[in-house]
Formats: structure tokens, C-alpha cells, sequence
């Protein structure tokens, strides 16, 4: 698996001048902050050796590398998931990749169901915490020293500071961000009603199908982590209605402005 990642890390560093910093992983019809991206190259995802592919409508599948106000960053347009048949290694390659590339800081989006009744469509949340809820974990199987300790801790998954950061961009461009616990389920269905009101007890502001796996890898190697859900449907009781895969992709782009303002304004603070 090392071999695996440091020749997969040195692939995408040799394609470029750059030597990015910071780490971008866009979700599900998040992909227009891609387009803030000054590239310096592009790379598919089929031409990184032992890399998965994306098979989700809405993850693009590229590699991006380039400039975003004026700081190098590496972004993956497109991210993979357990429901597509991955096993926890390949969901989190490309953040273990990324580090191995001498990334440290790295912001994880989402679009995902709000289960809290002050949220609304389109809101952005910033993750404090999450639950996780796979039934298996990306460090399961034998623990190589080089990635990181047997038992990482997880005390503060998400980074404190990064968090006041964001807090303080959206005050200051007047946007509201809220704060909240993600719970990460396997999918590929979206929640019934009863598992929305199962969530909201048991804490769970927000829940998707992503993300934990990879923070729980980030963090396995002393990675910091930025964590941001776009709510794109709700499962409070009395406000749950029929979504559709098309429907998350559409309600992403509502607060798009803020959110790409958000994520630039991060990156900056995080240099």
C-alpha cells in the first residue's frame, strides 16, 4: 500500500512546477469552485497509477492543480465512495496521496441532508464533529508506521481554529454559517423518515454519504481538516419530501457565491 501511494504522490508531482500546500476534496455539485482554481494541469483521474475512478454524475473525475489566491493547492473534482463498490483503502487514497505530496491542511465538502430545523436549502454548515456510521473504518487491516499511529486520536477531527476562521469570513461577508456534527452513513439510498429521526436523536446535524472516511485517514496521519456540508435537502420531521440525486446537484449551486467566497477566503487563512 505505501508503494502504492508514494507512486501515486510522485505521478501527480511530476506533472507539475507547483508544489501544492493545501488539499481540496469538492463534493457533490460542488465542483464550481473548481472553476476559481487558476489550473496549472489537469489530470484525469484514469491516468494516476492505482487510482479509482469516479462513477458518480457530478464528480468530473479530474485532478486539479493550480493556483487559488495565489496559494498552490491540489483539488479533486470528484471524490469515491463505499455505495460504488470501493473498498475504505481506496476511499481514502487520494487524501493519503495528498499527504505524501507534503500536504497538511486539507477542506472536505459535502452536500448533504440537514436534520437540524434551523437549517434550511442551501445553508452551509461547517462540521465540528461526526459520527460514524460505516460499517467498517479505513485503518482497519494492518497499520503501516509510516501513516500514522495504531490508535489515532479524534478528539478534534475538525480543526478548531479552521472553524473560527470561517466563522469570522462569513460575519464579515454577512452570510450565515452554521456549526454542526455530520453523521456519515454508507448510502446509496437517502434516509426514511424513521432514520432521520433516529439521526437527530442520537446528535447528527447534517448526514451524507462521504467524508468521514476520509478525515478519519487525514487525521490517521496528522493531517488538519476544514470540514463544510452545503445542505441540499432536509430531514426534519414535517419539512421531508421526495429527493432525487438531481434534486442534491441543483440545491448545491444555491449558496454558491458564499461558498466559493468561503473556501478562498479559508485557503488564504490557512497559509
Amino acid at each position: 500500500m505505501l508503494n502504492e501511494i508514494k507512486n501515486s504522490a510522485n505521478y501527480v508531482l511530476r506533472q507539475t512546477n507547483l508544489k501544492p500546500q493545501i488539499g481540496i476534496i469538492l463534493g457533490t455539485g460542488l465542483g464550481s469552485i473548481a472553476n476559481s482554481i487558476k489550473k496549472d494541469v489537469e489530470i484525469d483521474y484514469a491516468d494516476i497509477p492505482g487510482f479509482p475512478v469516479s462513477t458518480v454524475v457530478g464528480h468530473k473525475g479530474k485532478l486539479l492543480i493550480g493556483t487559488l489566491n495565489g496559494i498552490a493547492v491540489v483539488a479533486m473534482q470528484g471524490r469515491f465512495h463505499f455505495y460504488e463498490g470501493y473498498d475504505m483503502n481506496q476511499v481514502a487514497l487520494p487524501v493519503r496521496i495528498m499527504k505524501f505530496m507534503g500536504i497538511e491542511n486539507i477542506i472536505v465538502s459535502n452536500a448533504s441532508g440537514g436534520l437540524n430545523p434551523d437549517f434550511e436549502i442551501g445553508d452551509i454548515m461547517a462540521i465540528n464533529d461526526h459520527i460514524n456510521l460505516f460499517p467498517t473504518n479505513p485503518l482497519i487491516g494492518p497499520n503501516p508506521d509510516q501513516l500514522g499511529p495504531r490508535f489515532p486520536d479524534m478528539s478534534e477531527a475538525y480543526k478548531k481554529s479552521f472553524i473560527k476562521d470561517a466563522m469570522k469570513i462569513a460575519s464579515k461577508n454577512d452570510f450565515k454559517l452554521h456549526q454542526g456534527v455530520y453523521a456519515g452513513l454508507t448510502g446509496p439510498t437517502f434516509e426514511t423518515p424513521a432514520e432521520y429521526k433516529y439521526l437527530r436523536i442520537i446528535g447528527a446535524d447534517a448526514v451524507g454519504m462521504s467524508t468521514v472516511p476520509e478525515v478519519i485517514a487525514a487525521k490517521h496521519m496528522s493531517m488538519n481538516v476544514f470540514g463544510l456540508s452545503v445542505i441540499t435537502d432536509l430531514g426534519v420531521e414535517g419539512s421531508i419530501v421526495e429527493v432525487s440525486h438531481a434534486h442534491v446537484i441543483e440545491n448545491a449551486k444555491k449558496n454558491e457565491k458564499n461558498l466559493v467566497l468561503l473556501v478562498e477566503e479559508l485557503v488564504k487563512a490557512m497559509h
